[in-house]
């Protein structure tokens, strides 16, 4: 196998890994969608929510430039896993906080994700792609942000949810 094509697989490996992720992040945002009562915080995750949708198109599209198609099988897992952790949103206390926590940890994941992607990318040549994870990585930059700016919002919704008053 020469130099070129080793990258040229691993490019496309971390592509259907950042487009299962994507399918994983939008069944997530899902259930956190479905328990937040706020409406600020969930109109951050519906847009959030359209965005992931992009980005999962974006990055199929970087797919399908390869020649390549998308395993469901492959993508199976994430999905399973996503629907778990719905039912178990939909039963847990301290929802707002929870899902303020999760949502975190997730657009971190995401932003490593694209950046790994992008300079994969880079090394193999692919502008295109490499532009695509940039992008998306910036989205996921702005979230982490909102999200990070809610803490003290998120707090208290989880107090009151709980019925503590300070």
């Amino acid at each position: 196998m020469s130099k070129n094509a080793g990258i040229q697989e691993m490019l496309v490996r971390y592509l259907k890994d950042t487009h299962a992720m994507e399918q994983n992040v939008n069944r997530m945002l899902d259930g956190m969608i479905n328990t937040t009562a706020d409406p600020g915080i969930r109109a951050d995750l519906e847009h959030h929510k359209e965005e992931t949708k992009r980005h999962e198109s974006s990055i199929r599209e970087r797919i399908e430039a390869h020649g390549e198609s998308i395993s469901t099988l492959r993508e199976m897992p994430a999905i399973l896993g996503a629907l778990g952790k719905g039912i178990i949103d939909q039963a847990r206390a301290e929802k707002p906080g929870k899902n303020a926590r999760d949502g975190f940890v997730t657009e971190h994941v995401e932003i490593a994700a694209y950046e790994l992607l992008e300079r994969v990318a880079t090394k193999a040549g692919d502008t295109e792609t490499a532009r695509v994870a940039r992008e998306n990585r910036a989205d996921e930059e702005a979230m982490a942000k909102k999200i990070a700016a809610t803490w003290d919002k998120v707090i208290d919704l989880t107090l009151e949810e709980r019925g503590i008053r300070v």
